[in-house]
């Protein structure tokens, strides 16, 4: 899971492991350094670009929506939502090891 410097908590950390779940942020500027990859470091500084389809998911293709009835109709809007994003014809890309993966 990348989050940003406002979940550097020891505490959430231990208790991600023990579900199973690493959680990999930045660090601040007086932290120790914490061993990496190349991956882990474009994703984190890429997060904006991942920030920003999650908005377009939420707000264009509005699959955050609370009142469902049902289990169903809550799958069929996620759905219908998911579709919507892949028929958008530019969507935000993530450029990494000098090729684009699509976000």
């Amino acid at each position: 899971m990348y989050a940003d410097k406002g979940y550097l908590s020891a505490s959430l950390k231990q208790q991600l492991k023990t579900m199973g779940i690493n959680l990999i942020t930045n660090i601040k500027n007086k932290m120790k350094p914490v061993e990496q990859t190349y991956f882990d470091k474009a994703i984190l500084r890429h997060r904006s670009v991942i920030e920003t389809v999650f908005d377009e998911l939420k707000n264009l293709c509005q699959i955050e929506h609370t009142w469902h009835r049902s289990p169903a109709n809550f799958v069929v809007n996620l759905l219908a939502g998911l579709v919507a994003y892949c028929l958008i014809p530019s969507k935000p890309k993530i450029p990494v090891a000098g090729t684009y993966l699509q976000a």
